[in-house]
């Protein structure tokens, strides 16, 4: 434990999801909370490898308490890793049973405590915090990283449980409807959420997984990483299908007029310091360059890391990539792999990351024309703030739904490539990134 409690203050429990795009937007909430309201203690709990992604936020407020309870064991999750992103693709479902876990020493904690905390803020996949916090007499808040469109679409799954007429894979091609929800949104099952597909009656993973969504329906609140200008007709949605008005849109909650660079060690290591991007987007010309991330998660197959930097060869365009390195679950030789001699061909008009990038002081500055995304809410909402048009390549969880907002709705993007498994083409991509940094954008 550090820091200490201010007498007679308003306690709460904060708990983040071990997955970089779920614990830094509760991290960016939680030190709104600690810079606008005094008389409160908050405690963070988080496994010890998890540790230093709080130490920005403990930095700037040294009165914010940590709990550290060691990692679960789980079967399917290797020794050493209590992240997402050190996990195999695919792999992540099984970090929410496997948090599910803390709930006895979490308990005990709490009934140890001379001064417990009377609220629990925790991720939407920390769901069995809802039961907890009923154990306990004290309120729990549902803190969701994703949309409130998204959100919408998880929530119907979870409570209608639909199932597909053809168990076969051809079945993957039906069509699924949500008719409660505002535009009548439709999905073939192969775009909705992996994590719903997996799920097996009666495996005891699965149930966990069920049983932390009903759990986020049942919550006292939701907080939601959005604004009403964005998703209004969505907000009202769920407030209705919730059937109270404690729904909050406090997005983005990341500040533009905070230091856009942050610290490194928001995400990890990276290949680039921060001063030297910035001077390189600085010899740039307006909004001439693409950016091309894929999130904390997504490593690419080195088929695909080909073709795309084919087609950023072909366009001619500026352009920064940010490259994820594969985790040791990835097959050996197989992912991530920059093409030889490629930065050499581009040297004088591209920048290649690897590791964690800046990314929102990238999206922010005046050369960033475009951005190649994998339509993450976190990537939407950063891009959307800096006023960036998106090319989409939705690739799993709630990326599909992302990229109809973004495109068919909001109109600020459009869609370049789609699924995990494609190899894009290559002279698509570089008539996308030609166009991208074009003078009449209707999207920008």
């Amino acid at each position: 434990m550090t820091g200490s409690a201010t007498a007679g203050a308003t306690h709460i429990l904060v708990f983040p999801f071990p997955a970089q795009g779920h614990m830094i937007p509760l991290l960016d909430f939680t030190h709104q909370i600690a810079s606008q309201t005094r008389d409160l203690t908050l405690t963070i709990l988080v496994t010890p490898k998890n540790l230093s992604l709080l130490y920005p936020l403990l930095s700037a407020h040294p009165s914010i308490r940590t709990l550290l309870l060691s990692f679960p064991s789980h079967p399917s999750i290797p020794d050493g890793v209590e992240n997402v992103k050190d996990m195999a693709p695919g792999s992540f479902r099984f970090m929410i049973p496997a948090m599910a876990g803390l709930r006895e020493p979490l308990t005990q904690w709490f009934r140890d405590h001379p001064s417990p905390p009377t609220a629990i803020i925790s991720d939407m996949f920390l769901g069995w915090t809802y039961n907890l916090s009923v154990d306990l007499g004290i309120r729990r808040i549902t803190f969701s990283p994703s949309g409130t469109y998204a959100l919408a679409v998880i929530q119907s799954l979870w409570h209608d449980m639909p199932k597909r007429r053809d168990p076969e894979p051809d079945g993957l091609n039906e069509v699924l409807s949500f008719p409660e929800i505002p535009n009548c949104p439709k999905y073939p099952w192969w775009k909705l959420s992996s994590l719903y597909r997996s799920y097996l009656e009666g495996d005891p993973d699965s149930e966990i997984v069920r049983h932390t969504f009903l759990g986020n329906r049942a919550s006292w609140g939701l907080i939601v990483n959005s604004f009403n200008e964005l998703e209004a007709v969505y907000i009202d949605h769920l407030k209705k299908d919730l059937g109270h008005d404690r729904v909050w849109a406090v997005g983005p909650v990341r500040l533009q007029s905070e230091d856009p660079a942050g610290p490194t060690e928001r995400g990890g290591p990276s290949t680039v310091s921060a001063n030297h991007i910035l001077s390189w987007l600085d010899k740039c010309g307006d909004r001439k360059v693409v950016y091309v991330c894929f999130g904390s998660q997504v490593v690419l197959r080195n088929d695909q890391m080909e073709e795309l930097a084919k087609g950023l060869e072909r366009s001619g365009v500026h352009f920064v990539w940010s490259v994820k390195q594969p985790t040791r679950s990835h097959v050996e030789g197989d992912y991530g792999k920059v093409p030889i001699g490629f930065e050499d061909r581009v040297a004088k008009r591209g920048l290649v990351i690897r590791g964690w990038a800046p990314q929102v002081m990238i999206l922010r500055h005046r050369a960033v024309g475009a951005f190649l995304t994998h339509c993450g809410w976190n990537s939407i909402l950063e891009a959307i703030v800096a006023g960036v048009p998106m090319l989409g390549w939705p690739m799993q969880a709630d990326q599909y739904v992302n990229a109809t907002l973004l495109v068919d709705h909001l109109e600020v993007g459009k869609s370049t490539c789609e699924g995990n498994q494609t190899v894009p083409d290559l002279t698509k991509l570089a008539r996308a990134f030609v166009e991208s940094v074009g003078e009449n954008q209707v999207e920008r």
